[in-house]
């Protein structure tokens, strides 16, 4: 299976927060999404999910048009998300806040869902000892791995990540590095994920987009990206970029 995404955009009034930018990702791959704060790739997910409408361009699952059709109908297709601000029930506890979603999965993808079961979803993701405790007493970094559950919990063909690291240590990170290869060989769900750690998505993605103010200005596997130059300069700036050059030439 496929999810597509051909051209969209995005405006808020006279501004383009997004504008004609194209990517895909299959079934059992794990692509990244990276680029500056404010260049546009919250909103390209947001839109991937139908939490906001594409103003133009489509999104297809398996070929079939899906843009605009809402987060509970996108859900229910099968492609199910994190957020940048955590979004879970501080007052349930871990397994309840999957619950939710595994419940409904139960209802509308019980094909997909299979013999999965909770206790399985919370020991794939290492959050089985916390299962009783309600969220609001989970370190951040626990947190991110309970609303990561609640997703797969959904039984989605696609799981959109945004920012999945943030609040994690170093160990923590090397951790859902692990989990994530692992989620994508059990469940074989493809996985698009926006992080700014770059050491992060280089080891767990098989091809990066970059944006910048709106626009892909890069693709390709990590190795590629490393020495792209228009890569460098959205991360380093012009400026530094023309120091660093400059630095080399006199010691060369």
């Amino acid at each position: 299976m496929k999810l597509a995404v051909s051209g969209i955009s995005k405006r808020f009034g006279g501004v383009t927060a997004v504008n004609e930018v194209s990517l895909e990702c299959s079934s059992g791959e794990i692509v990244g999404l990276i680029g500056p704060n404010g260049a546009g790739k919250t909103t390209l997910l947001n839109m991937i999910s139908s939490l906001l409408k594409v103003d133009s361009g489509t999104v297809t699952l398996d070929g079939v048009p899906v843009q605009n059709i809402g987060p509970r109908r996108m859900a229910l297709a099968g492609v199910a998300r994190t957020f940048q601000n955590i979004r879970l029930c501080p007052n349930l506890t871990v397994r309840q806040n999957i619950m939710v979603a595994f419940v409904t999965a139960q209802r509308h993808r019980r094909d997909r869902l299979g013999t999965m079961t909770i206790e399985q979803l919370m020991q794939q993701i290492g959050i089985s000892h916390q299962a009783e405790k309600k969220v609001s007493e989970l370190a951040y970094g626990t947190q991110r791995r309970v609303e990561i559950a609640r997703a797969l919990a959904l039984a989605p063909e696609f799981l959109l990540l945004d920012e999945p690291t943030a609040g994690m240590i170093e160990e923590e990170t090397q951790e859902l590095i692990d989990a994530l290869k692992d989620i994508r060989d059990w469940m074989g769900c493809g996985v698009i994920v926006i992080d700014h750690d770059l050491s992060f998505i280089s080891s767990v993605c098989k091809r990066i987009y970059v944006v910048d103010m709106g626009r892909l200005v890069a693709s390709g596997p990590p190795s590629v990206l490393r020495d792209d130059p228009k890569v460098a300069e959205i991360y380093l700036g012009r400026k530094a970029r023309d120091r660093a050059n400059a630095s080399a030439r006199s010691i060369a």
